[in-house]
């Protein structure tokens, strides 16, 4: 997939932008806090319908106005051309277009565009919570697999309903009967196209770990979830006397996570800075290599931002000499200088761009 064209109001800070890109390589100079994170959560939001980092959509909005509007052109690998259009006023719902057309649902728009993001909160998949490595999934997933979209959404309907049904005094046990088999039912379903993610993805993470760092570590990602102990269903109804005094649901695929391992040891107790960060890079760039082969007609962006602090010399080579391959396609890149990006850009005679940020605003540098 290529973004040829993006279009920029009151989002965030950028109060206004319309950038012409590289087919190939862009990159973003500036100062942080200057809004190239921003210009890269508007290309993230043109594929996902909503921002990597704030889940309301009015706090996306610039101060001082009244509405946001994205609008990206783009073509795909057989050179089919789209536009993408998403705007929103204040105390109104969002809008979301394909070539004109609105879509019914967001879940609709999920996968046209695949795109990679990486950035330097996703060290939050190491010391962060289970919530944030079952979202590490999801997004994988829900790019290549519509129905699994759906069943995260029929299975989280039916964990509220019975979450609800908990908290009041005496349950009724023939609505809790309904909605665990519900649970059990499209959870099933999710714990299987987990796994069988998890199995595929993980030689190629370890081979993109091994790129980077040299081949000096051994890594691994072990799966964990509530359905490896026998029948979902029965799992969750076993459960369910302790889970009325607490009122909440313990069991289930709501409660997955993902052991991220560094030789026989949890990467959060024993990895340094820079393996943590070589750990995430691997995920990331992993994603964008298992999506590049699952997702037909169509390369996914990859967007990186501010990704060589913490790491030293050597693995930023390797990782300059991956990005610059010719199995990625088009690359969005922010640093707050230029050194590592004329290394990138000194490795290939391929196409590039070059935009200076300066409080909201992007201007394209001519004279690079």
């Amino acid at each position: 997939m290529i973004l040829n064209k993006i279009s920029i109001i009151n989002f965030k800070n950028i109060r206004e932008a319309t950038l012409l890109m590289s087919p190939k390589i862009n990159c973003f100079i500036g100062n942080n806090g200057e809004g190239k994170t921003n210009l890269l959560d508007a290309i993230y939001y043109l594929s996902f319908c909503r921002s990597s980092f704030n889940p309301i959509d009015s706090q996306i909005i610039k101060h001082g106005e009244d509405f946001f509007v994205l609008e990206g052109l783009y073509h795909d690998d057989k050179g089919d051309a789209m536009s993408i259009y998403c705007g929103m006023k204040r105390g109104t719902k969002k809008h979301f277009k394909r070539d004109k057309k609105e879509y019914k649902k967001f879940s609709q728009h999920i996968g046209l565009i695949p795109l990679i993001f990486i950035s330097p909160n996703d060290t939050s998949l190491i010391d962060g919570g289970s919530e944030e490595r079952r979202r590490f999934m999801d997004v994988v997933i829900s790019q290549y697999d519509r129905s699994y979209i759906e069943a995260l959404a029929a299975y989280n309907k039916a964990l509220t309903q019975r979450n609800s049904l908990l908290k009041t005094e005496n349950p009724d046990e023939t609505l809790l009967d309904i909605w665990e088999n519900e649970m059990a039912r499209h959870g099933g379903q999710i714990y299987n196209k987990r796994n069988n993610f998890i199995k595929e993805f993980v030689p190629v993470f370890q081979s993109v770990y091994n790129s980077i760092s040299g081949n000096k570590e051994n890594v691994s990602l072990n799966y964990v979830s509530h359905a490896q102990s026998g029948p979902l269903l029965d799992v969750i109804r076993n459960s369910r006397a302790k889970d009325c005094i607490l009122g909440y649901s313990l069991h289930g695929v709501h409660r997955d996570d993902l052991n991220m391992m560094l030789g026989d040891y949890q990467m959060k107790r024993e990895g340094s800075q820079g393996q943590n960060k070589t750990f995430v890079l691997a995920l990331k760039l992993s994603q964008f290599d298992f999506l590049r082969k699952t997702v037909s007609n169509t390369t996914p962006l990859l967007l990186l931002d501010d990704i060589f602090d913490k790491l030293d010399a050597d693995r930023v080579e390797r990782i300059i000499g991956l990005v610059s391959g010719k199995s990625y396609g088009q690359i969005f890149i922010t640093d707050t200088n230029r050194d590592h990006l004329d290394r990138i850009l000194d490795k290939g005679s391929f196409s590039y761009k070059l935009f200076m940020v300066d409080n909201g605003e992007i201007k394209e540098k001519m004279d690079v």
